[in-house]
C-alpha cells in the first residue's frame, strides 16, 4: 500500500475541513490517547509549584488564588531585569 506523506499544516488543513462532529470525534480519540500523560503532566506541576513556595518560605495550600498567581508572577520572572 503506498504512503501518502503529509505535513503538519497540511494535516491540520484537513482536519478543518471535516464536519464538526468528526472534528469532536478526533478531539476526543487524542484527548484519551494522551489522558494519563497531562494528568502525570498536572501532578509533577503541582508538587513543583508546592516545592517551590516551600523553598521561599510560603506555604500553596494557605495562599489565596490572588496570592498564588502573585507567586506564579514573580517565579516566571524572578530571573528578569527590572527596566526601572
Amino acid at each position: 500500500m503506498p504512503t501518502l506523506t503529509v505535513t503538519d499544516e497540511q494535516v491540520m488543513e484537513l482536519v478543518k475541513q471535516l464536519p464538526p462532529d468528526r472534528q469532536e470525534t478526533l478531539f476526543k480519540f487524542f484527548l484519551l490517547k494522551y489522558w494519563d500523560s497531562w494528568i502525570d503532566l498536572s501532578r509533577y506541576g503541582e508538587e513543583g509549584v508546592r516545592t517551590a513556595a516551600a523553598q521561599r518560605g510560603r506555604d500553596w495550600e494557605t495562599m489565596t488564588e490572588d496570592e498564588r498567581e502573585a507567586f506564579i508572577d514573580d517565579v516566571v520572572h524572578e530571573d528578569r531585569q527590572c527596566s526601572g
